[in-house]
């Protein structure tokens, strides 16, 4: 028997590999409901059948997309655990930018990811403390890792001269603070790269070199700079009157 591959009466070749677009689109909309939803009320008080109302479908068709409100909390929280963590090692990897280009693009790339899902990191900081013991476990460990980024690239300006010798965690945790706010101000029409570009040169000056040159970093500049990150170390280790000043606490991230 002859194949029908080239017969135009034959079967049409079945399509694969590619995505379901309307099934992506419903997705997201019953996640951008339900991080909605639960930021307002919180998971207890949200019911699968608001999501559902919210979304414009009945319950039942959403169990075509989710298996559970539980299950439906688990995807936001891991997704919104696991991107922002990914998105900075990928910047620190680069090895074509300067310390200052990757602090700048890593603080403008997590400025856009809070414009972007604002209401997912209203719902985090709402339910951090609820966290079942598996999620909080995840939440924590990516939050180390993008404190981790940004502590690297902190460090790396430090030692060629282009950031000022400070505390690397404390600024790192600085400017994260400064753009977890973002997901409570940010309004819809906002020109969020506009934005992003301001928040993400304020991060950059919270470190910057007063003194900053263009050319590389000379000998004696780094050499100053090794006496400097001395100097703050012999600080940091002298005895004090007992206060815990110079501690900083421990952080979640």
């Amino acid at each position: 028997m002859t194949s029908s591959a080239a017969d135009p009466a034959g079967p049409a070749p079945k399509r694969r590999g590619r995505p379901n677009v309307r099934r992506e689109l419903v997705e997201r909309q019953i996640k951008e409901n339900a991080a909605r939803l639960f930021a307002e009320r919180g998971v207890a008080g949200t019911t699968l059948q608001d999501i559902a109302d919210a979304t414009g479908l009945t319950r039942q068709a959403v169990y075509h997309y989710v298996a559970s409100k539980d299950d439906l909390f688990t995807q936001l929280v891991s997704e919104i655990a696991d991107q922002p963590a990914q998105l900075l090692h990928e910047i620190n990897a680069r090895a074509d930018l300067s310390p200052a280009a990757k602090l700048r693009r890593m603080a403008s790339s997590l400025a856009l990811n809070q414009m972007a899902n604002p209401n997912r990191f209203r719902l985090m900081i709402r339910s951090e403390s609820d966290l079942p013991e598996h999620l909080a476990r995840s939440y924590r460990a990516s939050r180390r890792r993008v404190l981790k980024e940004l502590v690297e690239v902190i460090d790396s300006g430090i030692a060629d001269g282009t950031f000022r010798t400070v505390n690397a965690r404390t600024a790192a945790l600085g400017i994260i603070g400064m753009l977890n706010w973002i997901a409570w101000w940010h309004q819809d029409g906002d020109d969020e790269q506009d934005t992003a570009g301001q928040l993400s040169e304020m991060a950059v000056r919270t470190v910057q070199s007063d003194n900053l040159a263009p050319e590389s970093p000379t000998v004696e500049r780094i050499l100053a700079n090794v006496r400097r990150e001395l100097d703050m170390v012999e600080h940091l280790a002298r005895p004090d009157d007992g206060s815990s000043g110079d501690r900083i606490p421990d952080s979640p991230q």
